[in-house]
């Protein structure tokens, strides 16, 4: 995951393609309970996305997960980290209308818990595509350590 660090900014760009949560709608079809970005704080369409989430102790899954010590799941956090990448393969104006399916997890690895109050900030750099299938490496971080780094890889579909 070192070389996510060298072709991505390391923080989002002076001129930072922003999107906020209005504008991921209108690119990924997800909503309530599972739209898990709030906002993209910087993108280059094709290429990689930085988004992040906000951990809020209202969210639904913590009414199971775990009472008495909420844990944001690691399945979610990959599932945030797909959305992430999904904005950046889905920004490009030829995808415009599609959709991206889940198509696998590889070398994923869970390095800190993630708990109400944590801001997720993440990553995902698209690496290779193979007509409608891809992969990518996708970071997600707290406080600016690594709490999840794992391998995507999605296909995209024409909607509906």
């Amino acid at each position: 995951m070192a070389e996510l660090e060298k072709t991505m900014p390391a923080a989002p760009r002076e001129a930072a393609k922003t999107l906020d949560s209005n504008q991921i709608e209108q690119i990924l079809p997800h909503r309530y309970p599972f739209a898990l970005v709030d906002r993209i704080t910087d993108h280059e369409p094709g290429q990689w996305a930085m988004g992040r989430k906000c951990v809020s102790v209202n969210e639904l899954f913590f009414c199971g997960h775990f009472p008495g010590q909420h844990v944001m799941p690691g399945v979610l956090i990959l599932e945030a980290l797909a959305q992430v990448g999904a904005v950046a393969i889905l920004s490009e104006e030829e995808n415009r209308g599609k959709i991206a399916l889940f198509g696998g997890v590889k070398n994923a690895r869970f390095r800190r818990q993630v708990k109400p109050g944590d801001v997720l900030e993440m990553t995902c750099e698209l690496t290779a595509r193979h007509g409608p299938v891809g992969t990518g490496r996708a970071v997600a971080r707290v406080d600016g350590k690594p709490a999840v780094t794992a391998e995507l890889t999605f296909a995209l579909a024409d909607a509906n």
